[in-house]
């Protein structure tokens, strides 16, 4: 039996997702989701007002952040067994995982309704011009140092987490974690050397569009708007290789899998089409954003300016 002393581990949580099925996520990533900050993305819907259009469309930004996890993690697993001399290491594969977990931290009211429509508007209406180009991105950065800051406990798991190899979280590792969810310059990276910048393509890949967080919510989306998806990012995974290209490391594909690659973007012109531009969800959507900036005069919260 154990002594009454000791300290309690957190175990690995096993969550039953109904597109990727069992996903296991690591104790680190147990203690991320059992904060208030990333428990308040349960109710931040996925699809903004196209609730009010398709009535199955009621997922929520909670569970594709989990899903995203679950894809960046077999992602770098995958190349991690498939070429063992990119020396992919324990920190590099957690600290994507962690990226992938909070990259959408930073959503608003009705997910993309509140960066798009509301947070222009309402600064327009304050004459903050300067300003128009916030993204989610950059809240999610925010979001992810406000949330190691209020919880302690948190702070102290990154600050005590010791890999394998011996080696322990870093200010390196957080900066890269940052670096994975919006991305600076190719020039002003400083989370990883040049031989790992492939690891930035996974979480939000710039340079093609390719990349696991897309997987989840063409995925995801497809099954609760009621949309056929024939894009199958699971094999695209198992076509995956790391390749120099132009004095790069590169994820690259399999030239068969081109036809995959092509129903991943075919997938998201059609979901366009069909539900992200539906011209009634877009009415909604207008119409929300305009009361909410109406009443953004009357709903104050303290900032951390005072």
């Amino acid at each position: 039996m154990a002594s009454p002393d000791k300290k309690r581990k957190i175990a690995p949580k096993v969550f039953n997702d109904p597109i990727h099925g069992n996903i296991e996520l690591h104790p680190l990533l147990v203690k991320i989701v059992d904060t208030p900050q990333f428990q308040r993305l349960r109710f931040i819907k996925q699809l903004g007002g196209k609730y009010f259009v398709y009535p199955g469309a009621s997922h929520n930004r909670f569970e594709h952040s989990i899903g995203v996890c679950h894809l960046a993690g077999r992602f770098v697993r995958t190349l991690r067994d498939k070429q063992p001399d990119l020396d992919i290491k324990d920190e590099d594969v957690l600290c994507v995982e962690i990226a992938a977990l909070c990259h959408d931290l930073g959503h608003g009211p009705f997910s993309h309704v509140f960066d798009m429509k509301i947070i222009p508007k309402a600064w327009e209406m304050d004459d903050r011009k300067n300003n128009e180009k916030w993204k989610h991105e950059q809240g999610s950065i925010d979001m992810f140092d406000h949330m190691l800051k209020v919880n302690a406990g948190l702070a102290k798991e990154f600050n005590d987490m010791k890999f394998t190899n011996g080696k322990k979280f870093t200010e390196k590792d957080k900066t890269f974690i940052k670096e994975l969810i919006n991305g600076p310059k190719k020039d002003d990276r400083k989370g990883r050397t040049k031989e790992k910048w492939f690891l930035y393509e996974i979480v939000s890949n710039d340079r093609n569009q390719i990349d696991v967080d897309k997987w989840d919510y063409f995925a995801r989306d497809c099954h609760m708007l009621g949309i056929g998806n024939n894009f199958n990012h699971n094999r695209l995974i198992s076509f995956s290789r790391v390749i120099e290209v132009e004095g790069e490391q590169q994820i690259c594909y399999r030239d068969k899998e081109a036809t995959n690659l092509y129903d991943m973007f075919h997938i998201r012109n059609l979901l366009h089409q069909r539900a992200y531009q539906h011209k009634t969800s877009n009415c909604v959507e207008i119409m929300l954003a305009e009361a909410l900036v109406l009443a953004d005069k009357h709903i104050t919260f303290e900032g951390k300016d005072g």
